[in-house]
Formats: structure tokens, sequence, C-alpha cells
């Protein structure tokens, strides 16, 4: 899939690069990361990155990195996993730690959900959180997303089976939402 560069106020997603490889085995690679994450492994490889790196070019991926606009730092990615035939894509994001708590992922969340709505014109989007994960549930919950069920010991992580929180929303709801040009 060709992407396009995505702005909003403080960040710029864009396709990701082979130079991101030492960035996301930094960044991704760090335990912390990989525990709020259904799919991030750790230890996170360089292996891993370049595999990862090869995925985001499929037709059915819009992977972006996310950078600070105004140094062009790479601190985290955000992206769909596009089901065209059904007109709906997941969700999912991650920021590196140094970079927590400064409302990132919220923007870049917000930003690819415009992207799937507006551009790509998806009638849902959906995301898949970890129970226990508080600070994803608030981000979903920013998107405007509604708490549609839990899978019970759905996912092994770490040996351990865990539930999983499911979220959504619908290109109307999304439409009909003041708040949806906040990161703009």
């Amino acid at each position: 899939m060709n992407l396009p560069e995505i702005e909003t106020s403080r960040l710029k997603l864009r396709p990701y690069r082979e130079a991101d490889i030492p960035d996301l085995v930094r960044l991704a690679g760090a335990r912390e990361v990989a525990a709020t994450t259904l799919r991030i492994a750790h230890p996170y490889t360089e292996q891993h990155a370049k595999e990862f790196l090869r995925m985001a070019e499929d037709d059915d991926k819009a992977w972006f990195a996310i950078t600070l606009s105004d140094s062009g730092q790479f601190c985290g990615g955000v992206g769909l996993r596009i089901e065209p035939e059904h007109s709906r894509a997941e969700v999912g994001y991650w920021v590196g730690v140094p970079f927590w708590g400064n409302g990132y992922a919220t923007e870049a969340a917000q930003a690819a959900v415009r992207y799937g709505f507006e551009d790509l014109r998806l009638r849902r989007i959906s995301a898949a959180v970890s129970k226990g994960n508080a600070a994803s549930e608030k981000i979903l919950q920013k998107l405007g997303m509604r708490h549609e069920g839990c899978l019970r010991e759905h996912q092994c992580k770490w040996g351990k089976f865990m539930d999983v929180e499911l979220y959504g929303i619908l290109r109307a709801e999304w439409e009909s939402q003041p708040s949806r040009n906040l990161s703009q």
C-alpha cells in the first residue's frame, strides 16, 4: 500500500524505513512496551524489526512510524490491519517508554482512525487490548470507541493466558463526534 504522510499538531506519521530498525529494536524492545501490547515480542530483535518492515508493506496494512514534527525523532508506531472485503480494520499503536505520558498515542491513533474513515472509506474500526491495560482503554474511549465485550483467556503472552477487551466504532458514530478534529 502506498501510504501518505499524515501531519497532526505535534506528530508526523510516515511509512516505515529501513533506517528505523535501530529505533524499532530499542523502543519496541523495551519490556514495558511488549508487556502492554498483544503482538510485540520480547526480546525484540533486529530480525523482528526486519520482518515487521516486510509485513508493513502488505496491501492489507497501513502501518505508520510515529515521529515528532519538530525534530523528526522516531517515537512509536500506529496502524491499521485492513479487511477490505468487510470494509473494516483493527487499529493498533505503541509508543516508546521515553515518550509515554505526552498524549502521542492518542494523537497518532486519532490520525489513523481519521485516515481509515476518510481516506480508506472504512465502515468500522476496532481495537483489542489486554485486560488491565487502562492507559490503552482510555485512548480507545477518547477515540469514541465503545466497549463491545471481552474474550476470556483469548491470548497467551509469556506463558500466561489473558483476557482481551474489544472496542469498536462505526464511521457514522465517528462522523457525529465533535471531538474528532482535536488532533488536526
